[in-house]
């Protein structure tokens, strides 16, 4: 969708980890699932297809295993999905790391231990140490099961409105499979990518430099 300079480039890598935390998602290892996903859609080599698991606990289980092995170099992925994404293997290394996870969550407490007003707030902890985890199973489940269709991809995308607003447009799956390489993921009227504004002010100032696309 756009490219960068290689100091964003780090920049934003570093933001991932803080950001994500005790999540943190490896961007080589995310980008060839992602590739995946978009060129075996709803098929049996979908890396993370909800037609083809009981729940999304065992989707999501499935996925992680794969998601590992990308991590840990122990599998090659097809030549045609490699490429083209950010590396940077001693972040990938401490990011990746159970002290790193386990500082994070410490962290997550801590936090709440001071700035917590009821005790039910606690409970929303869980959350925070899962986020990218909960994030990929709400979009990869529900977006291919629930939803409306606005063009026929030849799979089972779907876009999710209302709830698309509030994942940051990532729930415009049918959109977004039709469009791979459109960063607005919006494309009817009643349509809402919250995050594509914030893109063209980016390009616009300098950071990143939007492709051009149909």
């Amino acid at each position: 969708m756009f490219t960068t300079s290689k100091f964003w480039e780090r920049t934003f890598y570093i933001m991932t980890w803080v950001f994500q935390g005790a999540s943190f998602l490896n961007p080589r290892a995310y980008a060839i699932l992602h590739r995946m996903h978009h060129a075996y859609s709803d098929t049996e080599k979908d890396p993370h297809s909800p037609h083809f698991f009981r729940d999304v606990f065992q989707m999501m289980w499935a996925t992680k295993k794969i998601f590992q092995d990308y991590v840990n170099l122990n599998k090659e992925p097809e030549t045609r999905f490699k490429g083209n994404y950010p590396e940077w293997r001693t972040v990938d290394l401490m990011a990746s790391s159970m002290v790193s996870r386990i500082g994070f969550g410490l962290f997550y407490v801590a936090f709440y231990v001071v700035f917590a007003t009821q005790w039910w707030m606690f409970l929303l902890l869980p959350i925070h140490f899962v986020m990218g985890p909960l994030h990929g199973a709400l979009v990869n489940w529900c977006g291919h099961k629930y939803g409306y269709s606005n063009f026929d991809n030849g799979d089972h995308s779907k876009n999710t409105t209302p709830f698309d607003f509030f994942m940051l447009g990532e729930l415009f799956q049918n959109n977004h499979h039709m469009h791979p390489n459109s960063p607005n993921f919006a494309k009817r009227w009643f349509e809402l990518d919250p995050v594509y504004p914030v893109m063209k002010f980016m390009n616009w100032i300098g950071i990143i430099r939007l492709r051009k696309t149909i």
